[in-house]
């Protein structure tokens, strides 16, 4: 993966409380969704890519 955006108080929370689900999720076993989580967690680390990119672009 390309270097990792950085990321606000809010959106290292939010991360860590996904992973966590998604642990959870996981010792429930291999039949239970995680899809949900996984596209939320993504959707978060795509936005702060957006703002890091918006920040570097002269105005």
């Amino acid at each position: 993966m390309a270097q990792d955006p950085p990321l606000t108080a809010r959106e290292k929370a939010r991360l860590a409380w996904l992973g966590a689900r998604m642990c959870k999720r996981e010792l429930a076993g291999p039949e239970v969704d995680r899809s949900a989580l996984e596209a939320e967690f993504d959707r978060i680390l795509d936005g702060a890519r957006r703002r890091a990119e918006q920040a570097a672009r002269p105005q």
